[in-house]
């Protein structure tokens, strides 16, 4: 689903919000209804199952993402840059909307719906791709060190990007996001420049 009437945003705004408020356990259509003020029924006209809730909501993350990974990667800055780019810009939409972390990282929602799974999945490879190619430019232009391989450095990065996110979900958003995520990126950086 690519595009969403204003009643699917609406719908999906509002299970956001539960999911931050309340946890995915309690996101259910009837909690959905009441807190839109509408009935079950009419949600069900949008969506036919939770399920399809859930999935447009990556759906919106993964659209976002595209825009904002067309945006960097079509600016003249170094691929260090573009990298740190959407790294830092993770970092700042999951702060901005801690359900969405919630969602994306939380596994066990996946397990029971074939469609949920294939969906993270995509937009997983996706993030991969991207910074893949990125790195690659970056070695060719000995900016990022080639003694490792794109898919590696792809992976520590990506690895570390969901460690953090993960340890800040499950802490209960204990700490600044977006201050360990930039501490976290200063780190990564020495890691990864040619030298």
């Amino acid at each position: 689903m690519n595009s969403f009437t204003g009643r699917q945003k609406e719908i999906i705004d509002m299970s956001i919000k539960i999911i931050a408020e309340k946890g995915i356990q309690q996101l259910t259509i009837k909690n959905i209804s009441k807190s839109i003020g509408i009935s079950e029924p009419a949600i069900y006209r949008h969506f036919k199952r939770k399920m399809d809730i859930l999935l447009a909501i990556l759906s919106h993350f993964k659209k976002n993402r595209q825009i904002i990974a067309e945006k960097i990667t079509s600016r003249e800055m170094s691929s260090i840059m573009q990298i740190e780019s959407l790294f830092i810009d993770h970092f700042k939409q999951f702060s901005a909307n801690p359900a969405l972390a919630a969602v994306i990282f939380s596994e066990e929602i996946f397990q029971n719906d074939k469609r949920l799974s294939e969906q993270v999945s995509l937009i997983m490879q996706l993030n991969q791709k991207m910074i893949l190619n990125i790195i690659k430019a970056g070695q060719q232009s000995h900016e990022i060190r080639n003694d490792i391989s794109e898919k590696q450095l792809s992976i520590i990065i990506m690895g570390a990007l969901r460690l953090i996110v993960s340890k800040w979900r499950l802490s209960n958003f204990s700490f600044d996001l977006e201050t360990e995520g930039i501490g976290l990126w200063e780190s990564l950086k020495k890691l990864i420049e040619f030298n």
